[in-house]
């Protein structure tokens, strides 16, 4: 799960196409900062660990609704979009229909709990249904979800891309050499996660996924977030960077964090 928030820290500076579309990047900077992708992917896992694998529906929903009510309102300033703040301060908080990309970066923890890919995709859709309840939503956190699950588990990036295309209709026929210059940033699972899911196919390590990650601008936080989730079960995290990502979390964030698998190099 840590490599979704090294994604999220490594893409923050770069956010709103504010980069130069390069992988030739210093890979960390000093305004390199966990945002609101990390911030909900720690309340989403602090919710499932509560779970554990045996709660029922209503459970998993109630609980990482609290959490990530919790977690935003203890870091407000983490970047949201300006429905989701309303809805971490809302005193009866109800999904309202969102296809934002915010249900996909926040579901790497999902990736990693469970036994069963169906047990995987059925979780990532409850962690996407209390706020983002719109199918393309939920079939986003699912889909980003089942690709890490499929990573750690060993399977071929041939084999995730077919499943995912087979599953869940992506295309990802296009190159990142093809996405990269008409691409903006959009908010969107659509438009986000199988771009995220080309740059995690066509990487070569863990950091090559983030820079081409990066490189593809628009919304690069959360889509370094994603493809990172995907690049640490494919492939591990240099020790190196995984020190240099904890030092810019809090305590708090590390002690939910240091409760989810991974892997370290």
């Amino acid at each position: 799960m840590l490599g979704a928030l090294i994604g999220d820290m490594i893409g923050s500076p770069y956010e709103f196409d504010r980069g130069d579309k390069t992988k030739n990047f210093p890979l960390f900077r000093a305004d390199s900062q966990f945002t609101d992708d990390s911030v909900m992917s720690i309340a989403v896992a602090e919710a499932l660990l509560q779970c554990g694998s045996d709660a029922d529906d209503e459970t998993v929903l109630k609980a990482c609704t609290e959490c990530m009510q919790k977690w935003g309102r203890r870091y407000p300033d983490a970047g949201y979009g300006a429905r989701f703040i309303h809805w971490i301060f809302a005193d009866d908080p109800k999904p309202y229909g969102s296809f934002g990309n915010g249900s996909a970066m926040r579901v790497s923890a999902a990736g990693w709990l469970y036994d069963s890919l169906e047990k995987t995709r059925h979780t990532a859709a409850l962690t996407a249904m209390v706020s983002h309840d719109h199918p393309e939503g939920i079939k986003g956190a699912e889909a980003a979800a089942s690709a890490i699950w499929l990573a750690r588990n060993g399977y071929g990036k041939e084999q995730i891309r077919e499943y995912i295309i087979r599953e869940f209709g992506y295309d990802l026929s296009r190159t990142c050499d093809e996405i990269r210059p008409g691409y903006y940033h959009v908010e969107s699972c659509q438009e986000t996660v199988p771009e995220a899911l080309t740059a995690f196919l066509e990487g070569n390590d863990f950091e090559d996924v983030i820079r081409t990650a990066v490189s593809l601008g628009g919304d690069c936080d959360t889509l370094t977030c994603i493809a990172g989730g995907m690049a640490e079960a494919f492939y591990g995290i240099p020790e190196d960077i995984a020190e240099e990502a904890e030092k810019r979390l809090p305590q708090e964030m590390l002690n939910i964090l240091f409760q989810i698998p991974g892997k370290i190099l």
